[in-house]
Formats: structure tokens, C-alpha cells, sequence
């Protein structure tokens, strides 16, 4: 629904800047990369320790935005643009998303505790479609950004509204309960994420339980600390007219007393006792989040006063759910993005933003499904989604189902099939090579058939990549730098065995000033694949300078030979300002100048014209070791003498640095013009204190190829090193050491998660299989394993076997598949 400018303006008290304010808008955005901002988009410029959307704002103009909230104005844009002027534009937004909301008066289900919340959301999303016309949060959007454009995205023909509302401190649930103003309240599971943003669960409890501040029912298991804050919370906002709807598995004061039984093709039976009745379903899953999710979803439609028939019917039908976007490789070079169980239009939005930001290719191809579920007439739905498809420059569209069949003259380039099966029965025909595939159905078109046929075909052990993560360690080390100290990240060993070219391009987006690699090899491969950021190479080689200067990659010198011979080749070549990189040795010695070839270094440079020194850098030997400290800064005091004399001697201005991922945290005054993020990206730092602050990144899964039984005295493997002591039950994993996973991991020194328990390594690894103890494990063939991960982590690896997590994580093979997903 279009929302007028001028209007906005007065419930936000602001200041306008600008010509007419009579405007209607249709898109309000915050990324100022999104390919969908154009003249309709208000633009929320906001402001964060880690990045300010203000210094895009050019950028924005010349792709046609119009329309800011702002909290100042970029000098000499003034008569550029129009602006909304405010003190903080993310609570300006907020009051926006609140405003909005205040002009549906449809039932809205709120939904907050620690686990659960998105599968609740899409579980509930789907029992209750049959009935309504939902508006839900996309994916995990309950943050305090995530909320309100949630929120604004409902329109005229929604009449119920499921939106999450995720805190990790106090003081932001009030926020957020200003906005979705839900009528009927769930708290689901609380656990212990986000303890450390409150001194106990008590006070994670109350602080949730804001969102129901003026709810008519709020739904939740009657344990007995939640009971204890509900009551209090109770009196205190005086809940006397209002519900406390309560379950439990033993509590019978609750107003529905549950139990289950499990059976054996992997179901569970619920039965609940509510008004007196006794009834019953069953869902096809036995473990406790789903159990506790689903008797969720059942309170919700018992106080809907859905009959047992139709709860026993829709239960039977749940699903897994897929609550992230995942990049895949694809056949014939292509890039998947597997987006295959959900097609409302708000999902669809992110779906592209997410694919412009790992594209890397020309070509883009989106296959859809009929939309299900939109709040707008055909007509209007997919006039919506051309329009969406043309602004983020989609090449072809491929369409399956009857509706999208019958609109395809409004998509450019449109190719149709009625069904699943007719698309799979042609697909060759499509001649997919060398794109990025965006994948996107509703579950009932089983598009997961769509990329299993599309995915390249590898062995089942993979990597996964958690890019949000990424993005988590990418700010939490910017939160720590001042505003205009630039960020170079380290993506050298194909960034350190995670996958080079997909998080060098989510570092793209994430506006990163420099990639550094080791050899020029690795910057090619990345200027081949449409990176377009400058990238430092590390340890170049002078056969490989010509390349270099081809690919326009940036060389660190190290010595006079390097550096003489590069000059000769800028020569010949006629380069001129061509950029170089200094590399200073102040203790390291390992590469780089030394203070006695310093003025020999000044000689060559000054007057030469066809080079720019760029930057001047050293490299810390020991940030990470306290013991050490005085000798960085030794160093730092050696690189403050020695790059302060070539900026004098030279009459230049370089960007200057020296820190490193540890430098980062233990030498700030150290930061100079820019640091250098390596392994602290992929979630790993030496200090503790730390390390809880970061998020995994990686995680190597297998699955389990045989499970057999043998007796006592019976061996396992390579050499009978593991010699069963009784009867033991031993699970095969298709991994071994030539997948990286080291021999010394072996023999019972190591071990895997299987069903979130130990499986102790037995026997030697071998090449391309090791075994484990599962005795005490309740697992199948094809179950998954994590080799490492959140357990064992790859700092628990290197402690054991005496080496250094880099070491784990660059030793995954490149036969293991990469796999990237966001949640």
C-alpha cells in the first residue's frame, strides 16, 4: 500500500528538505546495493558503528533514489534530492513501521523466546493459510531493522499477521512491541541464546514478555520459572481481563496437558488434554525442538478454536524448514541459489538482493513457481514481480505453475511449464551454463527436485559456509577500528579453505576496502570472477609481475631486486602512478625492507613516476602472545621510524599498517590508515574473553556410509590399532586425509557429532574413510555428522594436535564441496 510522503513527515516531527512533498511511496529501503531502489524508494539512511549509509547517498541519486531519511545532508547534494531530517533514522523507521501497523486492524500473532521462532512462524503460516491471507516475517527478520520492514510490507488484502520479534539486551523489545502490536502472544522455547546480553534468565524472561504488554492472550509452557515472571508481569500490567493460555508435560493446572509417543517410521503421537477432551496427532518428527514447536503451533489453533479433525489433519503435514538461502554449485559452472521451499513476495525481494550480492556472472536466471500467497490480486502480484524481475536485471525467467503460465507476456524473456515434472522433463533444453540460478517455489512444487537435477554431483561430505556469520565477525571487528580506518581482508588460501570468489564478493558488498591475497594466481582467479575491489598480492613472484599488471592486481615489494625489477617492466609498459605496496621488516623477518636498505629504497623511488606507493606495511610476529607484547611494540615503534622516514624522504601520503587480526584487538593505537582481518573473519581469535563474541563460520559435515556390529577381540582398520574391548557398534564416514582431516585426529584422539553426541574416532584414519564408535548412539546409514564445527571446533582440533586452527581450515581438500548459505 503507497504511503504519502507528506504524511510520514508530520508523524516523524521532521524537518523537509526538499520540493513537493506530496509524494507516494512504495518501497522503503536501508541497502543502498539493493537493485531495486528508483524513484518510488524512501531511503533510510542508517547509522551504525560499523558503516554509515549516509556516504552512499551520491551514489544513490545517480540510480534515481529521490527520497531520505536522513539525520544530516551530504554536502552539496542539498538541492539534489528531497529530505526527511531526524535525529535517528532507525527509530525514525521504526515510527514509520508503527504508524503503519496502527492502519490494519486484522489479528496479529507475535512471537518471541530464545529457539523455534522461525519454524513456529512458517509452521503456523502454513496451517493456517488455508483460512487467511498471511503477512509473516521473510526468513529471520526480528531484529530491530528486521521488524519494521516486516511490518510495512503488509497491504490492504492481508487479515492475519505472524511477525518474530528476536532481542539480545534489554531495552529493545519495547521497540519492537510499538510495532507489531501482536493480539495474540507465543512465547516459545527459552534457552540460553543471547544469555550473555542479560544478568540472568529471569530477566530474559521479563524482558521478552514486553512484547505482550497490551496483548489480549499470550500462550506458553507453564514451567515454573516462566509462570513465576508470567504472574508477576501479570500484576504488574494488569493482565487480570486478559489469557494466560498455559500447556505442559506434567503440570495439570495448565489449561492443556500434553504427552507423546513415539513410533517406529520416525513420527510422534501428541496427546493433549484441553476442556476436558482428550485428542490426539501426529507429526513426522521425534526430536524435542520439533515436538515442543509443534504443541506450539497447537495452542494457537486451539485458541482459534479450530476443531481436533483439522489440527490432526494439518499437523500430519508439517515439514522441515529451510531457514536460509544456500549457494550451491551448480552443473556446467553455473551458481545455485536454493530458495526452494518458500514464494511470498517479500521473500522473493530478499531472494534477489541475495543473489545480486553472489552473482558472478552476467547472465541470471530466476525459476519461480506460482506465488501462493501475496495479499494482491494476480494482476497486481505480477505486475509486481515483473517489475522486480526487470530492476534487478534478470536475464530469463523460467515460470512453472498455471498462474504464472497465464502472465507470461509481462516478464521480457519468459519461458513456461505447467508443472514440476515438465520442466524436469526438458530441462537439457535450457542450456544452463556459466549463470547464477535463482531457484524459488512454493513447497508444494517440490523444487527440491528442481536442484538436486541442477547441483553439481559430489561426494556427501561438504563445507558449509555460514555467510550472515561472516557478516557477524566482519562488524564485530569494524565495531572495533575507528570510522575512517580502512579494512583490508585477507581471502589468501582460497580464504582460508572456506571458498574464495563467494566471500570475496560478499565482502564486495560489505564495502571492504582492500582483499589481500598470497600469490597473483589467487587475485586473477578473483578479477576473473568480477571482483571489482582492489586486491593486494602478498608474496608475488617477478615472473608473475606482467600478470599482475594485466589483471590490475597491486604488488607488495619487498626487496630492491623485486622492486628493481618490477620498475623495469612499469618501464617498458609505460605505466604511470602504478600502484605498489612497501613492506617493511621490523621483526618479522620473514619478507620486507630493513632499515639499512632504506635509503637505497629512497634513492630508486624518488622521481619515478610510473609507480605510486600506495601503502607502507609490516607484519606483527607476536600479537597474539602476551608474553611477546614489548616486542610488538618494538615493532611498532621500528615501523612508526622507518614509514614515517619514506612519507618524508618521498613527500608521500600512504596508507600505513601493521595490525593483523589479534593486532586488531590487543595494539589500537596501532591502527594507523588501515588493519588487516584474516582468520578473526572465519570466527577464530586466541583470546577466550573474545572468541564468544564470534560466530562459526565453517562447518564440515559427512553423513555415515555403513553401520555394522562386531565382537570383543575384533579390529578396526589400518594396522588393528583399535582393538574392541566388548561388543561395539562402528559407524563408517566417507572422509579421511586426503580431505584434509589429519591422520593424528585418529586412534581415539579425536571425535565427531552424531545426533549432538560423541562419536570417538577408533582406528587409523584413512584416506578417504574413517570410523567411529557409536555404541551409545541411537544412528542410522545416511544420518549427518559433523566432523568439525561447533563441535569439535577447529580450535579444539589444533589444541590437540599441537597445531594452529589456519592449519585445520586451509587443509580442506577442494574435493570437498563448498556449500554457502544465509539464515
Amino acid at each position: 500500500m503507497p504511503v504519502n510522503l507528506k504524511s510520514l513527515i508530520q508523524i516523524l516531527h521532521a524537518k523537509w528538505i526538499g520540493g513537493n512533498s506530496d509524494i507516494n511511496i512504495d518501497h522503503i529501503s536501508i541497502d543502498s546495493r539493493s537493485l531495486q531502489n528508483g524513484p518510488k524508494t524512501l531511503f533510510f539512511a542508517l547509522s551504525g558503528p560499523n558503516n554509515n549509509a549516509h556516504d552512499y547517498i551520491p551514489d544513490l541519486i545517480e540510480k534515481g533514489v529521490h527520497n531520505f531519511v536522513v539525520t544530516q545532508i551530504p554536502e552539496n547534494y542539498t538541492q539534489r534530492a528531497n529530505y526527511i531530517v531526524v535525529e535517528n533514522s532507525l527509530s525514525a523507521l521504526q515510527a514509520v513501521a508503527g504508524y503503519y501497523r496502527s492502519l490494519f486492524h486484522f489479528p496479529i500473532i507475535g512471537l518471541t523466546g530464545s529457539n523455534g521462532k522461525t519454524i513456529v512462524k512458517e509452521w503456523l503460516n502454513f496451517l493456517l493459510s488455508p483460512d487467511h491471507n498471511i503477512i509473516r516475517s521473510p526468513k529471520s527478520y526480528n531484529s530491530q531493522v528486521g521488524v519494521p520492514l516486516s511490518v510495512i510490507a503488509i497491504n490492504e488484502k492481508h487479515n492475519l499477521g505472524i511477525f518474530e520479534a528476536g532481542i539480545s539486551t534489554v531495552s529493545e523489545m519495547d521497540k519492537l512491541e510499538k510495532i507489531i502490536k501482536p493480539t495474540i502472544g507465543l512465547l516459545t522455547n527459552i534457552g540460553s541464546a543471547h544469555d550473555e546480553g542479560f544478568l540472568n534468565l529471569v530477566q530474559k524472561i521479563d524482558e521478552k514478555l514486553l512484547l505482550f504488554k497490551e496483548t489480549p492472550v499470550i500462550i506458553y509452557q507453564k514451567t515454573e520459572v516462566v509462570h513465576s515472571c508470567l504472574t508477576q508481569f501479570a500484576a504488574e500490567y494488569l493482565l487480570d481481563s486478559r489469557k494466560l493460555f498455559s500447556w505442559s508435560f506434567t503440570d495439570k493446572n495448565a489449561d492443556v496437558l500434553v504427552s507423546t509417543k513415539e513410533t517406529h517410521d520416525e513420527n510422534t503421537r501428541i496427546r493433549y488434554e484441553y476442556k476436558d477432551e482428550l485428542n490426539e496427532f501426529t507429526i513426522p518428527f521425534q526430536d524435542d525442538a520439533s515436538i515442543e514447536n509443534a504443541i506450539s503451533c497447537l495452542m494457537v489453533l486451539l485458541y482459534l478454536k479450530y476443531d481436533s479433525a483439522t489440527i490432526q489433519n494439518r499437523m500430519h503435514l508439517l515439514y522441515p524448514v529451510e531457514m536460509r538461502l544456500e549457494v550451491k554449485n551448480g552443473i556446467n559452472n553455473c551458481s545455485i541459489i536454493d530458495d526452494s521451499y518458500s514464494s511470498d513476495f517479500q521473500s522473493l525481494k530478499i531472494a534477489l538482493d541475495f543473489l545480486e550480492s553472489q552473482n558472478k556472472f552476467k547472465k541470471k536466471t530466476v525459476i519461480l513457481s506460482d506465488i501462493l500467497q501475496s495479499g494482491f490480486t494476480n494482476d497486481e502480484l505480477y505486475s509486481k514481480v515483473a517489475q522486480l524481475i526487470e530492476s534487478n536485471k534478470i536475464s530469463r525467467v523460467i515460470g512453472i505453475g498455471s498462474t504464472i503460465s497465464a502472465y507470461k507476456d509481462k516478464f521480457t524473456n519468459c519461458i513456461i511449464f505447467p508443472n514440476t515434472a515438465e520442466f524436469i522433463a526438458h530441462y537439457e533444453s535450457l542450456d544452463f551454463e556459466n549463470e547464477t540460478i535463482l531457484i524459488k517455489g512454493a513447497r508444494s512444487f517440490q523444487f527440491e527436485e528442481i536442484v538436486a537435477l541442477l547441483e553439481e554431483k559430489t561426494h556427501e561430505t561438504i563445507l558449509e559456509i555460514n555467510l550472515n556469520a561472516i557478516g557477524h565477525n566482519l562488524n564485530f571487528f569494524k565495531s572495533k577500528i575507528n570510522p575512517n580506518t580502512k579494512m583490508m581482508v585477507m581471502v589468501k588460501a582460497y580464504s582460508y579453505g572456506n571458498g574464495g570468489l563467494e566471500i570475496a564478493k560478499l565482502l564486495e558488498h560489505h564495502k571492504v576496502d582492500y582483499l589481500g591475497v598470497a600469490f597473483a594466481d589467487e587475485g586473477i582467479s578473483l578479477k576473473n570472477g568480477g571482483i571489482k575491489l582492489p586486491i593486494m598480492v602478498l608474496n608475488p613472484e617477478t615472473t608473475s609481475f606482467s600478470a599482475i599488471i594485466q589483471h590490475q592486481l597491486e604488488p607488495e615489494i619487498y626487496s630492491l631486486k623485486g622492486l628493481n625489477a618490477f620498475l623495469k617492466i612499469a618501464k617498458e609498459k609505460k605505466l604511470h602512478h602504478f600502484p605498489i605496496h612497501i613492506k617493511l621488516d621490523t621483526g618479522m623477518h620473514r619478507l620486507g625492507f630493513e632499515d639499512n636498505t632504506l635509503d637505497e629504497l629512497i634513492a630508486t623511488l624518488k622521481g619515478n613516476t610510473n609507480v605510486e606507493v600506495k601503502s607502507v606495511l609490516s607484519h606483527l610476529a607476536t600479537s597474539d602472545e602476551q608474553k611477546h607484547f614489548d616486542f610488538v611494540l618494538s615493532q611498532i615503534d621500528l615501523f612508526e621510524k622507518l614509514s614515517s622516514k619514506l612519507v618524508k624522504e618521498l613527500d608521500i601520503n600512504p596508507i600505513r599498517h601493521i595490525l593483523n587480526t589479534s593486532g586488531i584487538s590487543n595494539f589500537p593505537q596501532a591502527q594507523y590508515n588501515m588493519v588487516r582481518l584474516g582468520i578473526g573473519l572465519y570466527g577464530v581469535s586466541n583470546d577466550p574473553a573474545e572468541q564468544k563474541y564470534l560466530e562459526n563460520v565453517s562447518t564440515l559435515k559427512s553423513i555415515i556410509s555403513q553401520v555394522r556390529t562386531i565382537p570383543a577381540d575384533d579390529s578396526v582398520g589400518y594396522g588393528r590399532r583399535f582393538m574392541a574391548e566388548k561388543e561395539t557398534r562402528i559407524a563408517t564416514i566417507p572422509i579421511g586425509y586426503a580431505d584434509g582431516i589429519a591422520r593424528l585426529w585418529g586412534n581415539g584422539v579425536g571425535f565427531v557429532t552424531i545426533k549432538n553426541q560423541k562419536a570417538r574416532i577408533v582406528g587409523n584414519i584413512c584416506m578417504d574413510m574413517l570410523m567411529v564408535d557409536v555404541s551409545a548412539i541411537d544412528c542410522k546409514e545416511g544420518d549427518d555428522v559433523i566432523i568439525f564445527g561447533e563441535s569439535p571446533t577447529v580450535i579444539e582440533m589444533a589444541q590437540e594436535l599441537r597445531t594452529i586452527p589456519y592449519e585445520i581450515l586451509t587443509s580442506i581438500s577442494q574435493r570437498v564441496k563448498r556449500v554457502f548459505f544465509r539464515q
